[in-house]
């Protein structure tokens, strides 16, 4: 059995041990569907140890379909950076309203980001997503998702993509896993302005979307900082949903 001497070779094995773990706890909980059609977001590897922070997510829908069009998604979470690699985060509400109906509660989500990579170390930034959300609606499975992340920088030039993963778990699951990819590139122009675009494919769905959205940061003088970023992907073929509207606002602290 090979001796761990060194410290960087300790925290190396409990961030294994972690991840590990996590994954595995997450798989083997029991009760959404697996294509999820509120994921409009494209996360980034990094994580900031000791940072905190909240989160809203929402999303609308305009469609030709009438059982589609107004259709409504939103989300809440808060999230803890406890190491420089590991950022759990719990979406305490996830809430959607459909055309006519009320608004329903859709379940929750425990949600987790490691950062493998230091920024710079390789040609692209690295991290890892995985998360498990329980759904609350009676009969319909939970939802394991993984998968990495990149980002690149180059000059004032942002790439992220992401290649994620969902398995769902439970009574009624489906053997198969469904695939998705989200990818964005942004220009920071200004902190609290940077224009970009977001594309979204969902072979499951037969669903490909594209569209401009624009991202800022507005810091404090103490180090607190509220991220924005808004805009509308349109619907590349007909399977997909013909404009979302999408909102995210984090207010992060320490």
């Amino acid at each position: 059995m090979k001796t761990i001497h060194t410290t960087r070779e300790l925290t190396h094995f409990f961030k294994i041990l972690i991840i590990g773990s996590i994954s595995a706890g997450t798989y083997l909980m029991g009760g959404m569907p697996a294509a999820r059609a509120d994921d409009f977001i494209v996360y980034s590897p990094y994580v900031v140890q000791g940072q905190s922070e909240f989160e809203f997510r929402g999303d609308s829908y305009a469609d030709s379909n009438p059982a589609v069009d107004g259709t409504t998604n939103y989300q809440i979470s808060v999230a803890h950076a406890f190491t420089s690699w590991w950022r759990p985060e719990i979406y305490v509400a996830e809430y959607q309203r459909l055309p006519g109906q009320g608004q329903k509660s859709q379940g929750y989500e425990f949600e987790n980001v490691f950062q493998l990579t230091n920024p710079g170390e390789y040609w692209a930034d690295t991290g890892l997503l995985a998360s498990y959300e329980y759904h609350s609606v009676n009969g319909q499975p939970g939802v394991f998702e993984f998968g990495p992340l990149f980002e690149k920088q180059t000059g004032r030039l942002v790439n992220r993509l992401n290649l994620i993963w969902e398995k769902e778990v439970g009574a009624g699951a489906s053997r198969n896993y469904e695939f998705r990819a989200a990818y964005s590139l942004s220009y920071k122009w200004r902190n609290a302005l940077q224009p970009g675009l977001e594309t979204y494919i969902r072979p499951a769905d037969n669903a490909y979307q594209i569209g401009p959205v624009f991202y800022g940061e507005l810091a404090s003088s103490r180090g607190n900082e509220l991220e924005y970023s808004a805009g509308v992907v349109f619907g590349a073929n007909r399977s997909a949903t013909n404009q979302t509207f999408v909102l995210r606002l984090e207010y992060e602290f320490f």
